[in-house]
């Protein structure tokens, strides 16, 4: 598996990470989840990503690769859901952050993220501060925000954080030529989430209440030409290889589907003609599209 800079952190990462929230599902079988972490380590995958509110993905991860941890980078996301303390506080992001320690059976963590906290949250600065103060302590590495728009802009310009989190997909652009450009000239590593965009074209007529509804609306507005490939090898060579991004993390609870993912990214990055022509589109149709949260 390629590599990129993780921004200045001195991590490289692979150019396609495995987004662990699809394995804090309750009904799966343990075996298959060990089979899945492990396999993804074993094609190269060099990033897991996972948060506290993906059920029992954190335990998993400690489970089945804590004999692995020096192969890869491990990130999570801090912020609420631990009893005893209040949502958003400073004291959460501390005992979130010991939690997940324990729970991964390991004693430091590379990146954690603040997880989709509101713009009024971060400007408080009670939990920056102390997501700060736990980097300092050695228990993390990278202190890192996980969110969209106007809070991920202040994220990147207050210096505070070493990497961030957001939406990057064929219908979900509009940070590639602002706030994450600004992202890498300051240093910062980039994970992309979403790149396949909730895979919108598995539906003929619009799905309303799903996931994929708002991609699905933009797609069909956007009608891209493909260039001759299929819709999931179109969106992860775009999204994964794009200069401004570190890693591009899919989920998925499917080794075929996590091999056949590894596969499309190793065909490396779209021709230039074609990349080009995708963002240009984008950028006459949907520039004031928000990212998707």
């Amino acid at each position: 598996m390629q590599t990129k800079p993780y921004g200045s952190s001195g991590f490289a990462v692979s150019v396609l990470g495995l987004g662990a929230g699809q394995i804090g599902d309750e009904t799966l079988h343990e075996a298959d989840v060990g089979r899945l972490l492990n396999t993804a380590l074993d094609q190269g995958i060099t990033l897991v990503d996972t948060a506290r509110g993906y059920g029992r993905s954190e335990e998993r991860i400690g489970r089945h690769l804590a004999h692995r941890r020096g192969e890869f980078i491990l990130s999570t996301k801090v912020g609420y859901g631990v009893p005893g303390h209040a949502d958003w506080t400073g004291a959460i992001i501390e005992a979130g952050i010991d939690e997940a320690l324990r729970r991964m059976r390991t004693d430091y963590i590379d990146i954690v993220h603040l997880h989709s906290c509101d713009l009024a949250t971060l400007q408080a600065g009670e939990v920056v501060d102390a997501l700060v103060r736990v980097r300092d302590k050695g228990k993390i590495r990278i202190a890192a925000y996980s969110g969209e728009n106007e809070a991920l802009q202040w994220a990147v310009a207050s210096g505070q954080f070493g990497g961030v989190e957001c939406s990057v997909n064929l219908f979900d652009q509009a940070g590639l030529a602002g706030v994450l450009r600004q992202a890498r000239t300051d240093g910062l590593g980039v994970i992309a989430k979403r790149p396949l965009g909730n895979a919108p074209w598995r539906f003929v007529d619009r799905p309303v209440g799903d996931y994929a509804e708002v991609y699905w609306t933009r797609m069909h507005e956007l009608a891209y030409d493909t260039a001759g490939l299929p819709w999931d090898e179109l969106a992860l060579r775009f999204s994964a290889w794009q200069p401004e991004i570190s890693c591009a993390i899919v989920g998925t609870a499917s080794v075929a589907h996590l091999t056949h993912n590894v596969d499309l990214a190793l065909r490396g990055p779209l021709p230039p003609d074609v990349a080009s022509s995708l963002r240009s589109r984008f950028t006459a149709c949907g520039p004031n599209w928000p990212g998707q949260v």
